[in-house]
């Protein structure tokens, strides 16, 4: 006859089960537009927090587990591009992940993901909903914001954009480039079907002043969001093995500008523009940092929304403590 299970299994099933329910349930950002939401993952060992805690700190592991109950990453932390000891990036795909630190197994790691939001109008009354929404119990879910320049966060997003892409597949590149701009550039389009598998080319219109159009298998751009789609190319490909790339071929910077000139002088039309000729002007870096100024809103405040999930590592620190007290 087989034992009976005792108090401790059954809470220990209950909340398996519960946790089990509740990673599933991941919140829903599909109200949010798509450019403005980053997903950050990254693994804390909760052995190496553990250790730290009761063998070189001396703590019980009652209080060692209350202080990782207690504790919020930084969106710093969480962000870095080089993890720092007791947070490491877990290779996609790998079936049974160790902790490179001190090899601990993936029952030991816990996920904590931080969804970041740019504040605005497109984003503030859909992200108030989705935060409203969030549980409050244990906080599961932290929000925290920061301030930083409109210049900085295209940059960040430049970054992010280009170590996402695929070089080696340069028509696919450049197309998911040119639909990641577009999408923040105007975040009520639905690109998803301008760019669905039928759009074969993207494409400078002749006659449209301002917008876009689909006919047939090409997407018509009106020049100067065309102009813009070039100029993100040309700086997301500069930053990686295919420097100068777009949908104009290789570009040097000087044939860049030639290209792209009137829609300088259409996003500011009170600078000090010189007037097209048949060779780039002498200031041509100047007149480069200018529009990449347009582009990314230059000093102007942002507001930064982070949301972090810690559901994970609320249940990923009883089955720690559990085990760290048994080893006691």
């Amino acid at each position: 006859m087989p034992a009976s299970k005792t108090k401790a299994q059954k809470g220990a099933e209950k909340r398996a089960v519960k946790s089990k329910k509740a990673a599933g349930e991941a919140p829903d950002f599909g109200a949010l537009p798509a450019g403005f939401v980053v997903r950050h993952g990254r693994s804390l060992c909760l052995a190496c927090v553990f250790g730290l805690f009761t063998e070189q700190l001396g703590l019980a592991p009652r209080t060692a587990y209350a202080q990782v109950r207690r504790y919020n990453p930084t969106p710093a932390e969480l962000t870095a591009r080089e993890p720092r000891r007791p947070f490491f990036d877990a290779t996609e795909g790998e079936r049974h992940p160790r902790c490179p630190y001190c090899d601990a197994s993936k029952r030991w790691h816990a996920l904590l993901t931080l969804y970041r939001v740019e504040g605005g109008r497109q984003t503030d009354a859909a992200r108030r909903a989705l935060v409203k929404s969030l549980p409050t119990k244990d906080e599961q879910f932290v929000v925290t914001e920061e301030k930083r320049t409109a210049r900085e966060v295209f940059f960040d997003w430049l970054e992010r954009l280009g170590q996402g892409l695929d070089f080696e597949d340069e028509e696919a590149w450049m197309r998911a480039a040119a639909r990641a701009y577009l999408e923040r550039r105007e975040p009520k389009t639905d690109w998803s079907a301008a760019f669905d598998s039928a759009a074969a080319r993207v494409r400078r219109s002749q006659r449209l002043e301002e917008g876009w159009e689909r006919d047939g298998a090409r997407l018509f751009l009106a020049p100067q969001l065309y102009n813009e789609v070039l100029v993100v190319q040309y700086l997301v490909s500069r930053s990686h093995r295919h420097g100068g790339r777009t949908f104009e071929g290789r570009l040097t910077l000087p044939e860049l500008l030639r290209r792209t000139r009137t829609g300088l002088r259409q996003q500011a039309p009170d600078a000090d523009m010189p007037a097209p000729t048949a060779e780039p002007p002498p200031d041509r870096f100047d007149l480069l940092e200018h529009l990449v100024e347009q582009l990314a809103g230059g000093d102007r405040t942002v507001k930064l929304h982070y949301i972090l999930d810690r559901r994970d590592l609320l249940d990923k620190a009883r089955t720690a403590y559990d085990k760290t007290e048994s080893k006691g």
